[in-house]
């Protein structure tokens, strides 16, 4: 039902680049009819009977999935990086660093944060491991970079001395090179200027790429997990002196953590275990992921993920570690669907409204109806993320609200 933010970036850039309408139900069916064509071309249904059953079974929609519908809501805020650094919790020097909008003739505009985010800095500052579990355009790689470059910072001072400090694990290339893009803009495009440093190695690197990162260690190493234990087990110079410029190594990051599951989360286990045995005892080992858990009460979803991480992070992670996104309503919080419900068919009837500024579309009906149904559920009077539903059942809801 939901991927990792990741993946929506994937897809993004997948339907960007194949110059497809940005229309989700139209890829979406231009996905389905792809699918079918493919697999119904390799046949010639003659008999009029036969063809007309197999015809009957695509119509039925049973190899496919119906869509889903779900409205990503809004996220408590909680400052910014500058009032961190003001607090003496960050490095002056990361407000710098992490903002809005750069380029080379402007410092750009400060960088705020979600309060999950600030929860997630305090707890890695600390030194402590945690999973993050939060939805799409939450941040998350912002909540386990922001620490890492501070503390990177720090030690820098305390030894200049070039070593990896970091290791962000991933599950594909091509989120490793996504999140390589990321770093450009916040710590520059230039190796010789960047305060802290950072490298790829996930195996698209060329020969020359590999023996500068074995010369010169970046702070922060972008890798998979296949690149890792080949750097663990391979024989070559260049895998034994990357991996022995990580000695000390401060920071593991899984991202992702919903994908590692079944024998591969048994690989990786072993792996992490592997990476603590030959770089550090004493690792921050932070993970992060869209849901895991989906049953039972907040606590109950928590303790769960926090068995799991401990388990594959082989160190204690409390449940008191396992941050969830902290929710807040854009519509007005004195609406709810009863109040609302009496004035929805009006409102649909009316027409799609032009114009509005964004206090106005925040109070009509349907958006109210909207973020309370596809938005929106609550649990012990604490907003969350409501589960997606197919776009069937949606407009269901909405016929039997409305009338």
């Amino acid at each position: 039902p939901r991927a990792g933010n990741g993946f929506h970036k994937l897809i993004h850039q997948r339907i960007t680049l194949y110059g497809i309408a940005l229309n989700v139900f139209e890829f979406r069916q231009t996905l389905v009819n792809e699918y079918a064509q493919f697999t119904r071309s390799f046949t010639r249904i003659k008999a009029d009977d036969i063809r007309a059953f197999v015809d009957a079974e695509y119509a039925s929609q049973k190899y496919w999935p119906e869509p889903l519908i779900q409205v990503n809501p809004n996220f408590q805020p909680g400052g910014s990086v500058e009032s961190l650094c003001e607090a003496g919790q960050l490095n002056p020097q990361c407000a710098e660093i992490f903002r809005f909008g750069k380029t080379a003739s402007s410092a750009g505009q400060t960088l705020p944060l979600y309060k999950h985010q600030v929860e997630a800095i305090s707890l890695a500052s600390a030194g402590e491991s945690y999973v993050l579990t939060t939805g799409t355009g939450s941040g998350k790689s912002l909540s386990y970079f922001i620490p890492i470059v501070d503390a990177c910072l720090a030690a820098r001072l305390a030894d200049p001395t070039p070593r990896t400090r970091a290791i962000v694990v991933y599950p594909m290339n091509a989120l490793a090179n996504s999140q390589l893009e990321e770093l450009k803009k916040f710590l520059g495009a230039d190796p010789d200027t960047r305060a802290v440093t950072f490298g790829r190695f996930t195996g698209q690197e060329s020969t020359e790429e590999r023996e500068a990162m074995k010369a010169n260690p970046p702070d922060i190493l972008l890798t998979n997990f296949m690149m890792l234990e080949l750097l663990l087990t391979r024989q070559n110079a260049i895998d034994q002196q990357v991996i022995a410029n990580a000695k000390g190594l401060r920071f593991l990051v899984l991202d992702e953590l919903h994908t590692y599951r079944g024998r591969q989360g048994a690989d990786v286990a072993l792996l992490v275990r592997r990476v603590r045995e030959a770089l550090a005892d004493r690792l921050v080992c932070i993970g992060t992921s869209a849901t895991m858990a989906t049953d039972g009460t907040e606590i109950e979803r928590n303790a769960k993920v926090a068995e799991v991480a401990s388990r594959l992070f082989g160190t204690k992670i409390p449940v008191t570690n396992i941050i969830t996104e902290t929710l807040k309503r854009t519509t007005p919080e004195t609406e709810t669907l009863e109040t609302v419900t009496p004035r929805l068919a009006a409102a649909i009837q009316a027409g799609v409204p032009q114009n509005l500024d964004f206090g106005a579309m925040a109070q009509h009906p349907v958006s109210i109806w909207v973020e309370l149904t596809l938005g929106l559920t609550y649990e012990s009077g604490k907003p969350r993320r409501a589960k997606p539903k197919t776009l069937e059942h949606a407009a269901q809801l909405m016929a039997e609200a409305s009338g």
